[in-house]
């Protein structure tokens, strides 16, 4: 059980350093088309969003869920968490920013804050719930884990 307490504790902080990565691309991106394409808050924030979801999904996917399901059924079921997280915070982000007159900035980390928990909980319980330290790296692991263990009862 402790061991599984870890391999969680592990799984959260790869998710953090990796959503700090696509935060990175997604606010950089945004901070590009808001200030120099001068564009509406949701088409600066849409792109951003989608450069960021790609990233993320790709490394989270190898790395952290350690994940060799279906590589098109997980995207199937990030674009339905994005059908509906897209819309709500574009339209809410545009009427904060545009409407009500809210920093941009600050909008977009809020909703960057609500994307990460909301996603890291989607992810690890539907998206790879069933499929979680499937790939070959995390098998190879347990392998040696369990060989271990045998030595170690003899």
């Amino acid at each position: 059980m402790e061991n599984n307490g870890k391999k969680e504790s592990l799984r959260v902080v790869k998710f953090v350093f990796f959503s700090i990565s696509a935060g990175l691309i997604e606010i950089i991106s945004f901070t590009i088309l808001n200030e120099f394409v001068k564009w509406p808050y949701w088409p600066c924030y849409l792109i951003a969003l989608v450069l960021s979801v790609l990233w993320n999904f790709t490394l989270n996917r190898k790395f952290t869920f350690r994940s060799a399901g279906n590589v098109p059924v997980a995207m199937l079921k990030v674009a339905a968490f994005y059908a509906v997280f897209t819309p709500v915070t574009t339209i809410l982000g545009d009427y904060l920013a545009d409407t009500l007159g809210w920093n941009e900035y600050l909008v977009t980390g809020l909703n960057m804050a609500l994307n990460f928990v909301t996603e890291y909980l989607y992810d690890r319980f539907v998206v790879f719930g069933k499929t979680l330290d499937t790939n070959q790296k995390a098998q190879e692991e347990a392998r040696q884990n369990n060989e271990m263990e045998e030595v170690t009862n003899d």
